[in-house]
């Protein structure tokens, strides 16, 4: 079976949500210190375990892209 490839299109709707995931993680984890609700707290580190689960199946998205493997050949 040939393994498939991402599309171009779809590489960069996928980066779209890999920048978007980022900046949702990175408010998560700037906002955690200054919220005292403890369950707000608690929803907020949820948050960020999975953005990270997230933004780590993303990525291996991207590895599958076109986009990206023309350019890391390119670089060899």
């Amino acid at each position: 079976m040939i393994k498939q490839g991402v599309a171009p299109h779809e590489s960069v709707e996928i980066h779209e949500l890999l920048v978007f995931k980022n900046i949702c993680m990175t408010k998560s984890i700037t906002m955690s210190p200054l919220v005292s609700d403890e369950e707000l707290k608690a929803i907020l580190q949820q948050d960020v375990s999975l953005s990270q689960a997230q933004i780590q199946e993303l990525a291996g998205l991207m590895e599958q892209s076109v986009l990206v493997r023309d350019v890391s050949l390119a670089q060899h």
